[in-house]
């Protein structure tokens, strides 16, 4: 038996503000961008470098959905990028103004530090110890 997780599905607000957001200034590709009707797209979009799973940009439907943009986890790290250079991404980090929740740290799995996504998501940048 073989499976995989395709993609994990984040709320969001609105599709072209996210799709500006991670694209801009994460630097992430964007995979997928079609129009299913006019209220709902499915848009995919991934790390660079990545060739597996993707992030599903989900647009908030109703007052219960927009309820969860920016803590769907009730405040814990959300996301995990692992990155081959983390001075570059962090320097990435700060260059676009992106709120970084806690400072670089050095635990036994490399160096981390968590930052804040365009709605509050909080990710943990993770890359080799420097």
């Amino acid at each position: 038996m073989q499976q995989n997780i395709a993609y994990v599905a984040l709320v969001v607000t609105d599709y072209d503000e996210a799709i500006a957001f991670y694209t801009q200034k994460l630097h992430f590709t964007l995979r997928e961008d079609t129009v299913l009707s006019e209220t709902k797209r499915w848009v995919v979009i991934a790390p660079p470098g990545t060739t597996g799973s993707g992030i599903l940009l989900a647009k908030a439907a109703n007052e219960e959905q927009q309820s969860r943009v920016g803590n769907q986890t009730g405040g814990r790290v959300f996301l995990f990028l692992h990155t081959d250079d983390f001075t570059r991404d962090y320097q990435n980090l700060l260059d676009h103004g992106i709120t970084i929740v806690r400072q670089p740290v050095t635990e036994v799995y490399g160096t981390v530090a968590v930052f804040a996504d365009l709605y509050g998501n909080l990710w943990d940048l993770i890359g080799p110890e420097r």
